[in-house]
C-alpha cells in the first residue's frame, strides 16, 4: 500500500493499519498524527487478541524463555492473518516486533534499552517519557498506550525479581536481567499516574581506562586510587544522585586482589565484580503480611560472620552506617561504600546522621571519632553543568582536632580553567602538593608509588 493510500486509510473510520512514516516523509503534521493513531489502534487490537489466545500460557513455568517467544510469534502471525490487514514485509516485521515487546518485553522501552547512548530512562506518566544522553535530558516521542499498559510493564519487571507493587506497597526497587536498576512508584503515591525510572547498566562495564578517557579522572589520580585500594584503605565514594557513584565503585573494586574474599551488600544488585571469590547479598522487603524484611543493616551484621576480607556496601543510607564503621574499626579494613553528599565535609556530616539513625544513644563526639578513625579516604564525584561526571576531590581523613574532623585534599578540581567553545570544562582535578599521611600504608603493603611526583604542584 502506497503512503498516500495509508494516509487516506488513517482518516477512514475503519482504521486500516498504517505505520508512522520516516522523518521527512510526510509534511502534513495532522496526517502524520493520524497515521500514528491508526497504527497504535491496530497494535492495541492485535495485542488484545493475542492475550485472549494465550491466556495462562504466558506464565507457564514449563516453557523456557526461548520457547515462550517462539510460541508467541506463531500465535501472533495467526492473529495478524486473521486481522486481514494489507501489510508490507517491513510493516509486518515492525508490528510483530512491537507487539512481542508489549506482550513479553518492556514495550516502548525496548528500543531505549538497546540504545547504548541512553544512560537513564524516566517515565513520568504513560504518555511522557524522558531519556538521558551524555548528561542531558530529552523528551522522547515514545509513549505507552494507557496507564494499564504501563502498570503491566512495571508488574512484569518487579515480579521477575520476586517483588510486588500495588496500592498497599506502591513503591519498589528492582533490577532488569542485565543489571539495570529500576525504581517504580504507582498511585496513590504517584499522583499523575505510575512513574518508572531505569538506570541502565552498561553492557560493557567501564574500566579505569574508560574513566580516564572520559575525563572523570587523570592517569595520576587513577594510579593513586589503585594504590589506596591495594593498601586496604577504607574508602567512601561521595556524590549526588546520578553522578556515577556506583560506576566508580565498580571500577575501584577491580583493584581488589583476586585472592581475597569479598562480600557485597546492596538494596538491588548493581555491582558486578570480576574477582572469583565474591558473595553477593541483596536486601529483601517485607511480604504482604508485613514480615520477612531483611535490611541492609541485617546483611552488614551478618557479613561479619562470613569471614570477609573486604566488605563492599553499595550505598549507606541508614543505620547500617554504624555497623560498617564498627567493622572498619575492628579489622575489616579495605572496605568501600558510597553515600549521597555534595562535598567531603558534607560526607562526614551525613555519615554522623546515618549513624544516629541506628537508634543507639551515642554521644555525637563518639560517633565523630569513630567515623574519623574508620574512614581513610573520600572520593567526591560530581556531575558538572556540561553533563560530564568528574572526580572533584580526593580527600584524606586525618583524624580529630578538638571536636572537628580534619580533612586535607590530595586532589582538587581546577574550576578556574574555564570552558571551551563547546561549553565543556577545560579543568581537571590536580594534586594539591600535600603528601598524604596514608602513604605509610603503601610501604607496609609493599606498594610502589611515586609520591615525589604526586606532591609536585601542577603549574
Amino acid at each position: 500500500m502506497r503512503l498516500s493510500e495509508r494516509l487516506d486509510a488513517a482518516r477512514d473510520a475503519r482504521g486500516l493499519d498504517v505505520l508512522e512514516p520516516a522523518a521527512g516523509e510526510v509534511d502534513d503534521v495532522e496526517a502524520a498524527g493520524a497515521i500514528g493513531d491508526a497504527y497504535a489502534e491496530m497494535k492495541a487490537r492485535v495485542s488484545q487478541a493475542l492475550f485472549e489466545r494465550l491466556g495462562a500460557r504466558l506464565n507457564d513455568p514449563s516453557l523456557t524463555e526461548a520457547q515462550l517467544h517462539e510460541f508467541v510469534r506463531e500465535e501472533l502471525g495467526s492473529v495478524i492473518d486473521t486481522e486481514q490487514q494489507l501489510l508490507s514485509v517491513d510493516e509486518r516485521r515492525r508490528l510483530v516486533r512491537d507487539v512481542e515487546a508489549d506482550v513479553l518485553g518492556l514495550g516502548p522501552l525496548e528500543r531505549m534499552l538497546e540504545d547504548d547512548s541512553v544512560t537513564e530512562i524516566m517515565v513520568n506518566s504513560f504518555e511522557q517519557v524522558y531519556v538521558e544522553r551524555r548528561g542531558h535530558l530529552t523528551l522522547t516521542s515514545s509513549r505507552f498506550t494507557s496507564e494499564a499498559h504501563l502498570r503491566r510493564i512495571i508488574e512484569r519487571i518487579v515480579s521477575k525479581v520476586g517483588r510486588r507493587i500495588d496500592e498497599s506497597s506502591p513503591l519498589v526497587d528492582a533490577r532488569l536481567a542485565d543489571g539495570s536498576r529500576v525504581n517504580a512508584v504507582v498511585p496513590p503515591l504517584a499522583v499523575d499516574g505510575s512513574s518508572l525510572t531505569i538506570r541502565k547498566f552498561s553492557r560493557t562495564p567501564l574500566t579505569i581506562a574508560n574513566l580516564i578517557e572520559l575525563g572523570t579522572m587523570s592517569d595520576q589520580m587513577a594510579q593513586l586510587l589503585h594504590a589506596c585500594v591495594q593498601a586496604r584503605l577504607n574508602i567512601l565514594v561521595s556524590g549526588g544522585t546520578g553522578t556515577g557513584k556506583t560506576t566508580l565503585l565498580n571500577v575501584l573494586s577491580r583493584f581488589i586482589p583476586s585472592n581475597e574474599r569479598i562480600v557485597t551488600i546492596e538494596d538491588a544488585v548493581e555491582l558486578h565484580l570480576q574477582q572469583p571469590h565474591v558473595v553477593r547479598l541483596e536486601s529483601r522487603p517485607a511480604n504482604i503480611e508485613g514480615s520477612g524484611e531483611i535490611t541492609i543493616r541485617d546483611l552488614v551484621r551478618n557479613s561479619l560472620r562470613m569471614r570477609p576480607d573486604r566488605i563492599v556496601v553499595g550505598e549507606c543510607r541508614g543505620g547500617e552506617a554504624l555497623d560498617m564503621l564498627q567493622a572498619m574499626n575492628t579489622g575489616h579494613d579495605g572496605s568501600i561504600s558510597t553515600l549521597h553528599a555534595n562535598s567531603p565535609r558534607d560526607a562526614m556530616s551525613r555519615l554522623e546522621t546515618l549513624v544516629l539513625m541506628a537508634g543507639m544513644d551515642l554521644p555525637l563526639r563518639a560517633i565523630r571519632e569513630q567515623a574519623a578513625s574508620a574512614v581513610d579516604l573520600i572520593v567526591q564525584i560530581q556531575r558538572l553543568r556540561d553533563g560530564t561526571r568528574r572526580i572533584v576531590n580526593v580527600t584524606e581523613v586525618m583524624g580529630m582536632e578538638g571536636d572537628t574532623v580534619v580533612l586535607q585534599d590530595i586532589f582538587r578540581f581546577d574550576f578556574g580553567a574555564g570552558v571551551d567553545e563547546h561549553g565543556q570544562f577545560r579543568g581537571q582535578a590536580v594534586p594539591t602538593g600535600i603528601r598524604p599521611r596514608f602513604s605509610e600504608r603503601f610501604e607496609d603493603h609493599g606498594i610502589t608509588f611515586d609520591l615525589d611526583n604526586l606532591i609536585r604542584r601542577v603549574g
